[in-house]
């Protein structure tokens, strides 16, 4: 076990949390994580993905890849967003990057905001798509202190029944804040 996995686990474990992933030999990958009410669920997701030994990544706005606020960002797994630049669609071209990586688990969360939003946003579920990965549904239950890796699901191109069913999957799922969760 690498040092940064057990100080994630030995941190998880101070904190009183739990953490599990259940899916640990999947190399490519979208993780749907929700609820997305607090900026808190970075802190816990990223623990948790490292506790488990799994590298995820996350996209994150270019803006944000300045000196010193750079290395942390690309030690911690983001993958810049250039917003400016508009000649292919975010969705085609995060599929491309799975293709050229030997593993890849981004994590996104399927609101696109703290706020309650009950029209997710349906990038995951169209890069899943056009990778052809599965998509690993995760959460973080502040109410019982669980971060968890938990099902994994498969898009049929049902687009509707895929979203619902997925939204059903966390709907018993308590945020940090829950009124800002919405399904």
């Amino acid at each position: 076990m690498k040092l940064k996995q057990r100080i994630a686990k030995g941190l998880i474990k101070l904190l009183g949390w739990k953490s599990e992933d259940r899916f640990p030999e999947i190399k490519h990958c979208v993780v749907a994580v929700a609820p997305h009410t607090s900026n808190w669920d970075f802190v816990y997701g990223k623990l948790t993905s490292m506790a488990v030994g799994r590298k995820s990544h996350f996209l994150i706005k270019s803006d944000w890849f300045f000196f010193p606020m750079n290395y942390f960002f690309k030690w911690v797994g983001g993958i810049p967003v250039y917003r400016k630049k508009k000649n292919n669609s975010m969705t085609d071209k995060v599929a491309q990057y799975f293709k050229e990586k030997k593993e890849l688990c981004l994590a996104i969360t399927p609101e696109g905001t703290r706020k309650a939003n009950p029209d997710w946003k349906k990038g995951f579920y169209y890069i899943a798509k056009k990778a052809n990965v599965p998509i690993l549904l995760s959460y973080i239950d502040y109410a019982k202190k669980k971060a968890c890796i938990a099902e994994k699901f498969i898009p049929t191109g049902d687009e509707v029944a895929d979203i619902q069913y997925i939204k059903n999957f966390f709907k018993n799922i308590s945020g940090k804040i829950p009124a800002n969760f919405a399904i």
